[in-house]
């Protein structure tokens, strides 16, 4: 066996000296031979040889054709990507300016007007809406989004216009105009690759682009590399915006209009039992809420003659939704999120955030003349101030995907490679420009790993991967699982089939946790309707799956009217002293906040008490959190045991981790050293005592 690896590390050796080979095979090559030399060290000797097979088969063809994978793999001139878009001059008009600043209408006025419009939008409610307003303005428009086909026309015959998401707009059919909305969205891990997709592809005479002055630079940029031309309209907010010198900091001082922002679902309940409690109703809003039921109740809190005058509410508002809000109050200036290579953080929100979200008040049309900003606490309320006056970050790079030809390429001259593998192989070797970056696949990745061992054909593999579903919803993923496998077999997915898994009918929710799975079967039906449009036979029940879509929405939105009563029924069955309803997706983000909160309250209490307080929040963690929640207590507990000092000045990142460990250091030092004669003498007096005490 160590002869075999030492054979191993020289081919590793004189491939590694090779010119013609990647720096990512190497790391790969590395990888192998320390995988093979615990195999050595563990004495499994009978498991080297099928170790060795099964990466040469990954390893070997990769070698006789990665000039050709190299090729396949080179993301530099995305603009070639699309000819017909290539073969017509196209003209760029970029509308440029914050929220509420008209931008967006000015396009829209354009596309109406025009013999044939395409309107591409990152929201399915933004899709819905622009389809209404043509439609009532007599502009026979369709609707196009992952789930759903609505035509203008009776007899389903393609009307000239069409709002829809932006994923699934067509490069190949020509129009006179194209709105592309939100455009500084092209910079998202995730989503980015559509808006630069249709910002290269669309074949459209004009090209309306609207979003943030950021990314007027790196749009100009790139339509230089096609020869095209940018001309910019700028837009000034059409109603004044006031950030103002006090904060809220009691939920006694709500005023009608007021919409109270929070970053998570634990915090939404939270303050939304605390406003009820106070004999005022609210609407709430946030992300997993079907689009219907964040329809009704943007409705219920626009309504003059409704009793609901406050919202509660996530940054699921800064999109999509018209609403008539007099002050936005931030609950907390954190934020989770997932950075560009797929971590999670927890980090303040960005001015472009902050922007957005502040931007709804004093809507221009609405009832309230000028928009107010505020924060609920004190400490929060200068950081605001110095985010919002900070300019937004310029938005240097496009995202970009592999297409399924560039993968079905791959797999012709990898064809024993996994999905996952192929994928992973193309993004190492993949060259990019650098105006352009590779868009996050960890979730692709998720789902091709999940499906690996169902039998399945590469094109429809792929399209199984890209399903839109969030993977921390098991039901949502346990389904789709179902849902491959029954494919596999060439059985149809029938509606009585759907009934059953998802136990159809259903009641109104009793609590929270019933509430969070109606959420999650309504994205289940959802995941079916967007199937049914990429496999007709095999999910054929598509109108049927439509109607009783239709009627969970009303029964979740029957729970959200109600969810103080089911945060009360969850609270009265959860254990003395939980703090949580449900899990959070990020728990860091609860952990330090409530934690901060505690010791705000508490004072100089000592970190043991602490300590039990994040105990309790933690213990409705689930379950596959619960390495990433004990290193983030650890954390949460050293750094709040360092004093509410130490702990505002991490908050406002003027103090990093490391300077603050480097600061405890040299403390320790000057107090081993006898310089902190204070200290030294609490030292004493502590030992004094303790010895009083042994003699008592």
């Amino acid at each position: 066996a160590r002869l075999f690896h030492q054979a191993f590390i020289s081919f590793r050796k004189y491939i590694m000296e090779s010119s013609s080979v990647s720096a990512d095979l190497h790391i790969i090559l590395n990888d192998i031979c320390c995988g093979a030399g615990k195999v050595c060290l563990l004495g499994h000797v009978d498991d080297l040889f099928p170790f060795f097979l099964r990466h040469a088969k990954q390893i070997f063809p990769m070698l006789d054709c990665m000039d050709d994978l190299r090729k396949i793999s080179d993301l530099r001139l995305p603009p070639n990507w699309y000819p017909d878009a290539r073969a017509i001059q196209r003209k760029i008009i970029f509308h440029a300016g914050p929220t509420n600043s008209g931008k967006t209408y000015h396009a829209i006025q354009r596309f109406l007007s025009a013999k044939s419009g395409i309107y591409c939008g990152p929201l399915k409610l933004l899709a819905h809406e622009i389809f209404q307003k043509s439609n009532d303005a007599n502009v026979p428009c369709d609707l196009v989004t992952g789930e759903e086909r609505v035509y203008a026309n009776e007899d389903a015959r393609q009307a000239p216009h069409i709002a829809c998401t932006i994923e699934m707009c067509s490069t190949n059919t020509p129009y006179e105009v194209a709105v592309i909305d939100e455009i500084q969205m092209i910079r998202d891990p995730a989503r980015g690759w559509a808006w630069t997709r249709a910002l290269l592809g669309l074949c459209a005479e004009e090209i309306h682009v609207c979003g943030e002055a950021a990314a007027i630079d790196l749009v100009t940029e790139l339509m230089y590399t096609t020869g095209e031309e940018v001309e910019v309209r700028n837009y000034k907010r059409l109603t004044p915006l006031t950030v103002l010198d006090y904060a809220l900091e009691s939920l006694d001082n709500l005023r009608p209009g007021d919409c109270v922002v929070c970053f998570s679902k634990n915090d939404i309940y939270s303050v939304s039992r605390q406003i009820e409690a106070r004999g005022l109703e609210c609407a709430v809003i946030y992300g997993s809420l079907p689009p219907g039921t964040k329809l009704e109740q943007a409705k219920k809190f626009n309504d003059p003659d409704d009793p609901c005058k406050i919202l509660v509410a996530t940054d699921a508002i800064g999109m999509g939704l018209n609403l008539c809000i007099k002050r936005i109050i931030f609950n907390s200036i954190v934020k989770p999120t997932i950075n560009e290579k797929g971590e999670k953080e927890i980090d303040s929100i960005t001015t472009s955030q902050a922007l957005q979200i502040a931007g709804r008040a004093g809507r221009y049309g609405s009832s309230f003349k000028q928009g107010e900003v505020t924060t609920m606490h004190r400490d929060d309320l200068m950081q605001l101030k110095e985010i919002l006056n900070e300019p937004v970050r310029p938005v240097k790079a496009a995202g970009l995907h592999p297409t399924p030809e560039q993968i079905e390429m791959f797999a012709y001259h990898l064809p024993d490679a996994t999905l996952s593998n192929l994928i992973d192989i193309f993004v190492s070797l993949s060259q990019v420009d650098g105006l352009y970056f590779v868009c996050n696949i960890d979730d692709f990745k998720f789902l091709a790993d999940m499906i690996q061992h169902i039998p399945l054909n590469l094109r429809s593999r792929y399209v199984f991967c890209t399903a839109p579903l969030n993977r921390k919803e098991p039901f949502v993923c346990t389904t789709l699982l179902k849902f491959a496998r029954q494919f596999s077999r060439n059985e149809p997915l029938t509606f009585d089939w759907l009934c059953r898994h998802t136990k159809w009918p259903l009641a109104a929710p009793k609590n929270i946790k019933e509430l969070v799975h109606l959420e999650a079967v309504h994205d289940v039906f959802d995941l079916y309707l967007w199937l049914s449009y990429r496999f007709m036979d095999m999910f054929p029940d598509a109108v049927l799956v439509r109607d009783i879509q239709k009627k969970l929405d009303d029964i979740i939105q029957i729970g959200v009217c109600n969810i103080t009563k089911l945060i009360r029924a969850s609270q009265s069955a959860a254990a003395p002293g939980a703090a949580e309803v449900v899990s959070e997706d990020f728990p860091l983000s609860r952990t330090k906040r409530d934690t901060r909160a505690v010791a705000d309250r508490h004072g100089a209490k000592s970190t043991e008490a602490l300590s039990v307080a994040v105990d309790v929040l933690g213990e409705r963690r689930a379950k596959n959190l619960k390495a990433y929640r004990s290193a983030t207590r650890q954390e949460d507990l050293k750094s709040h045991g360092r004093g509410s000092l130490a702990n505002r000045l991490l908050r406002e990142g003027l103090l990093t981790q490391e300077m603050l460990r480097q600061l405890e250091s040299e403390w320790q030092d000057q107090h081993r050293s006898g310089r902190h004669g204070l200290n030294s003498k609490r030292d004493g007096q502590n030992s004094s005592k303790e010895m009083g005490k042994k003699k008592k």
